[in-house]
């Protein structure tokens, strides 16, 4: 196993509630009032802090976006943000 790896139990209540090991709460980052998602593929289940798995898939989403619409480097969204704040500015002055 790799070194970050470790096994820990829990028992499942009549109600199938279980308790989550408090240093595989922490390796997840999550406390009370925390949500987490169970993934299930095939016969394995992952659990994972929800908030950061929601991110890490609009990450995924967002993945390449950038550069299709032409904002590949950080030159292009420098022009980009002084472009629309040129034309903020020139809104304001009309009003």
């Amino acid at each position: 196993m790799a070194a970050n790896t470790f096994i820990d139990n829990a028992k499942i209540m009549a109600k199938g509630q279980v308790t989550i090991p408090k240093d595989v709460r922490e390796t997840l980052g999550v406390t009370s009032g925390d949500r987490i998602s169970f993934i299930v593929e095939g016969g394995t289940v992952r659990i994972v802090n929800s908030a950061v798995y929601a991110m890490q898939m609009l990450q995924n989403e967002l993945a390449g976006e950038a550069g299709r619409t032409g904002l590949d480097s950080d030159e292009a969204v420098a022009a980009l943000v002084k472009e629309l704040r040129d034309e903020e500015k020139t809104h304001e002055d009309f009003n």
